[in-house]
């Protein structure tokens, strides 16, 4: 029990070593057991108990008058209490600090700010919970009427020193656009501290070191009234009420102490999950019950980075800190996880598309699985816990590249190599000899993503980027589309055709020059280079106000001649559309994709689906982000309201399918004559727009044609006599590839494909 309160309420500076030790050996750390006091009594209350909550009210906000200190000795132990005279204290209206301009009261560079605010209570039987709202750079410790009700970024016992440091960097949020961190107050802590008449709430701020930049306390006080009478102020436009419960899972995670979390390296921490499985609620109140243990976390992302929502790196660990591979929400064993964070993209969801359509095409792509996070006490809002690409069974490849890998079968594979930006430590593992297409003096560089560049030998690097060079000879070269002296021997054709067909449906922005993932299979799987997985489609979709990134016309991939000079796409994708074969087999693909999962009408039950199941949290979501009908970069449309953001996507993705269907590459007419067990049967016009004629060279008996869609669903039919002719009306069908099955008794079914256009 104390554990799972522990990791509910990471306000305390608790740390979590201690508390594991807590739980794995059974006895309590003498430092840990007033704190632990203090979490029962803090947070005996479950934050379900809002339920009895009929309004809310705010009783102290940043902008009131406060007694302040900006100490340069030790400071009197009482300050935090009642009866101290803070006469002798200076008065100014918070929040307070420097360095940001989101200052009502500035002072020059301090490693620490003490303030005091005095309350009145009316009547505290009328107050069921209390909330307290802190935005600050970057430690604090609150207090009321002398007893801690919260601490972040500061994992000492008991009062700080007036010079301690906070134990890293905390930036505040508010001047970002942001919201202040929450604390919750229960009703038992209440009753036993709050009086009616005066009360004081105290807070010592503090700063990473005295050379700091800046530093911020903004401080909010909001009661939960339990009946209709109003006597305080009402809430500011950003305060969210406690998160109790979501038909989504909950991903709680605590750092060690609260402490910061840093681009690198991961620090330690918790996390417990809560799922109750499909269309159950789970509550914050809940058991751990899909993941409790130990992590560490880092805040990954290039240009997401710098958005206040960030999206973390997770690593699973066991009790003594090393990698832990678990399975979670069903996907593939793993000890490293993403929690992606959609902040520009206000749908919430075009990741998570993409994924899908991924797997549509019987690629594998990244397993994903919407959820609430609470961090260090605060409520984050939506994420998608998301599978990380690596070489590992049931994401990509089937074998392991060793360092004694180095000859025979075992050195040509499996190998993850992408095209991306070089941030995130990124390093070139080559540059390609060849410049992008057409006509750029740009290179492409070459990144190694699994294994990693430092994880290689010479002779393994030497291999990958002859064979990637290889190549890329062939494709540049004259002979590029012969079968044997050209690209083909190289690729695996079929990932590259959906691989573009992807990006160019979500017409990406960043597609084929950032994010763009490629492997090398091992010889004896084939031995070629494939395409995928897909990652990182936040911009695509028409949520991109830049290089014709919001236009549903034009091709993605010819980018360089719109929009190059920068990082570029490489010439492989348009070079390989030059050849004929390979874009008539890329019409034939879309046809048949069209026809069933990328149907306008699955894509859109699929987006309305995935809005309805985030209905619920997307309230709570830009309740914490209030970005709905603002401008975050680059949106292309901004809604004023999350059903505004679905109807523009659903609206992109129709008019963008209708005109890739009006000017898709290539041809698709070669399906004309085929050969089914020897028996030929001749199918024609094919395509077909209004009839089609099946003509055979024997038939022996009576028999039924019937005509099915991509999902097996027959869609029409025709009974016949012994014939060698039948003709079937394809009026009302719609556009796409369809299966066609002739049956009768003496021979097997005759199967086959005809094109509806």
């Amino acid at each position: 029990m104390l554990k799972l309160l522990f990791y509910r309420f990471a306000s305390t500076s608790t740390r979590f070593s201690e508390i594991v030790r807590v739980h794995a050996n059974g006895f309590l750390p003498r430092s840990l057991t007033a704190r632990l006091a203090l979490i029962t009594v803090l947070f005996s209350t479950s934050f379900s108990s809002n339920a009895a909550v009929d309004h809310w009210e705010t009783a102290v906000y940043e902008s009131d008058s406060w007694r302040y200190l900006i100490p340069n000795s030790a400071v009197n132990a009482a300050w935090n209490t009642l009866g101290f005279n803070d006469a002798s204290w200076s008065q100014g209206a918070g929040g307070f600090g420097f360095g940001d301009g989101d200052d009502n009261t500035t002072f020059g560079s301090a490693l620490s700010c003490f303030q005091r605010r005095s309350f009145t209570v009316i009547d505290k039987t009328h107050i069921d919970l209390a909330i307290l709202n802190v935005d600050y750079d970057d430690g604090f410790v609150a207090y009321l009427n002398g007893v801690e009700i919260a601490r972040a970024n500061i994992t000492s016992v008991g009062q700080p020193a007036y010079n301690q440091t906070a134990d890293g960097g905390h930036e505040a949020q508010m001047y970002a656009g942001g919201a202040p961190s929450q604390f919750v107050i229960s009703a038992a802590f209440l009753a036993a501290n709050l009086v009616d008449g005066t009360n004081v709430l105290c807070v010592q701020t503090h700063n990473q070191s005295s050379g700091s930049s800046d530093m911020t306390s903004r401080v909010f006080l909001s009661f939960g009234i339990n009946n209709s009478t109003n006597n305080y102020g009402p809430t500011p436009p950003w305060f969210v009420t406690p998160f109790a419960s979501s038909n989504l899972p909950i991903v709680i995670i605590n750092t060690d102490g609260g402490a910061g979390i840093p681009d690198e390296p991961k620090i330690g921490g918790t996390m417990g999950i809560i799922y109750n499985g499909p269309g159950m609620t789970n509550n914050v109140s809940d058991p751990y019950n899909e993941y409790n243990g130990n992590i560490g976390i880092e805040v990954r992302g290039s240009s997401s980075s710098g958005f206040p929502k960030k999206q973390y790196g997770l690593e699973t660990r066991d009790l003594n800190g090393n990698i832990m591979e678990v399975s979670i929400f069903n996907m593939a064993y793993d000890n490293d996880w993403v929690l992606s964070a959609p902040y520009t993209d206000k749908s919430l969801m075009r990741d998570v598309l993409t994924y899908k359509m991924g797997w549509d095409t019987d690629n594998y792509a990244p397993r994903t699985q919407f959820c609430e996070v609470i961090l260090n006490g605060q409520y984050e809002g939506v994420y998608a816990l998301t599978e990380k690409i690596k070489r590992k069974d049931g994401k990509v490849g089937i074998n392991d590249v060793l360092p004694e890998d180095i000859s025979d079968n075992e050195l040509t594979g499996d190998y993850i190599f992408k095209v991306d930006k070089l941030t995130a430590d990124g390093q070139v593992a080559w540059t390609s000899p060849y410049p992008t297409f057409p006509n750029f003096s740009s290179t492409i560089d070459i990144q190694l993503h699994d294994p990693e560049l430092v994880e290689l030998v010479p002779v393994q690097l030497n291999y990958l980027q002859t064979v990637v060079t290889s190549f890329e000879t062939a494709l540049i070269g004259a002979n590029f589309d012969d079968p044997v002296l050209g690209y083909a021997p190289y690729i695996d054709k079929e990932s590259f055709i959906d691989f573009i067909l992807v990006n160019e449906f979500g017409k990406n922005v960043d597609g084929y020059r950032i994010s763009t993932f490629l492997h090398k299979r091992r010889l004896s799987e084939g031995g070629k280079i494939v395409a995928g997985p897909l990652w990182d489609f936040n911009l695509a979709f028409g949520n991109a106000d830049y290089c014709n990134g919001g236009n549903t016309d034009g091709w993605e991939i010819y980018f360089n001649s719109y929009c190059g000079g920068g990082l570029d796409n490489p010439f492989w994708f348009e070079r390989l559309l030059q050849d004929p074969n390979f874009a008539n087999q890329m019409h034939c693909r879309w046809l048949e994709m069209r026809a069933g999962a990328w149907h306008t009408d699955t894509l859109m039950a699929y987006i309305d689906a995935q809005a309805a199941y985030l209905n619920e949290a997307q309230v709570r979501n830009f309740q914490r982000w209030a970005i709905l009908g603002n401008y975050v970069w680059p949106n292309n449309f901004v809604g004023a309201t999350y059903a505004e953001e679905i109807n523009y996507l659903k609206t992109w993705i129709t008019e963008r399918a209708n005109w890739m269907d009006a000017n898709m590459f290539g041809t698709c007419d070669n399906l004309n004559t085929e050969e089914v067990q020897g028996r030929e049967v001749r199918v024609y016009p094919n395509p077909a727009s209004d009839f089609v004629v099946f003509e055979f060279s024997q038939l022996s008996s009576n028999g039924v044609l019937e005509l099915l869609d991509a999902s097996g669903k027959v869609v029409g039919s025709n009974f016949f006599d012994a014939t060698y002719q039948v003709e079937m009306n394809l009026n009302g069908l719609a556009h796409g590839i369809y299966t066609y099955r002739i049956t009768n008794a003496d021979q097997a079914p005759i199967i086959g494909k005809i094109i509806v256009q």
